[in-house]
């Protein structure tokens, strides 16, 4: 009897140790305390289509900058030659300019811009040279922001989903943060981020083991980037029928066990 209940312990401790591991991952194993690594300060996100940008024209003469500034609206220019807006032409205007499916906008008084495949200081640049050859202003400062940078996380993450920051600069790690980070299932060396290249889509893949990853085209995310993180298992069923079978196996030998004491009890 001593030897069954000693054999199911054992059986137990097995099962639960190789079930339930503890959730631990070695993260950049080659990174030295106290050694320094260089940082790309100068990454910028490229403008693609389906984009929503909000473009803001400022001057030291503000009027000269206000016709710039209104999107979806018009502008009165008054005899004294101010000049104001006109609030009630539009309930309702969508806030910042689409991208289109040709990769243009319509900007005011400069007309189709087409800004996809753009850096944000490569718009910048192009927006404030075509005001100046056209001699609206002199100076002009033009600012960029992202208001829908979204990417969508998929795999052995804690939630999958489609997230949407603020600003347009997302590392890697962050990105997996935000999803609640990685699972006892993920290959710590398979991050793969699926991106639009043009007409085409890429995939890099990040081995988060190792400093290397700061280095990785994938480490900035763009744009629209799929981030998947490839499992350790082609289904998650392989892993659920080794508990099965485990807790099957143990209810087995407990049901022997509980017999052969009964039957052991009966003989006294």
């Amino acid at each position: 009897m001593r030897k069954c209940l000693v054999f199911t312990i054992l059986v137990l401790t097995l099962v639960l140790n190789s079930c339930v591991s503890s959730k631990k991952f070695l993260y950049l194993q080659d990174m030295q305390p106290g050694e320094p690594y260089p940082v790309e300060i100068e990454h910028e996100a490229v403008i693609m289509k389906d984009d929503r940008l909000r473009i803001t024209v400022s001057n030291k003469n503000p009027e000269l900058a206000l016709p710039f500034n209104i999107h979806g609206g018009s502008f009165r220019v008054g005899v004294d030659g101010s000049i104001s807006t006109v609030s009630d032409v539009s309930p309702v205007v969508e806030e910042g300019y689409r991208v289109d499916v040709d990769g243009n906008i319509d900007f005011p008084i400069l007309g189709k811009l087409h800004l996809e495949g753009l850096s944000v200081n490569e718009a910048i640049d192009m927006i404030a040279t075509r005001i100046q050859e056209g001699n609206y202003m002199k100076d002009p400062l033009v600012a960029i922001e992202f208001l829908n940078f979204r990417y969508t996380v998929i795999g052995a993450v804690s939630n999958v989903g489609t997230f949407s920051i603020e600003g347009d600069r997302v590392t890697l790690f962050e990105a997996l943060a935000r999803a609640g980070g990685l699972t006892q299932r993920s290959k710590v060396d398979r991050v793969a981020v699926i991106r639009e290249v043009g007409d085409n889509r890429e995939m890099f893949v990040a081995d988060l083991r190792t400093k290397d990853v700061f280095n990785s085209p994938c480490y900035y995310l763009q744009q629209n980037d799929i981030v998947y993180v490839e499992p350790k298992y082609l289904k998650k069923d392989v892993e659920d029928r080794l508990w099965q079978i485990g807790t099957v196996a143990l209810s087995a030998i407990t049901a022997v066990c509980s017999i052969i004491w009964a039957v052991t009890a009966l003989q006294k």
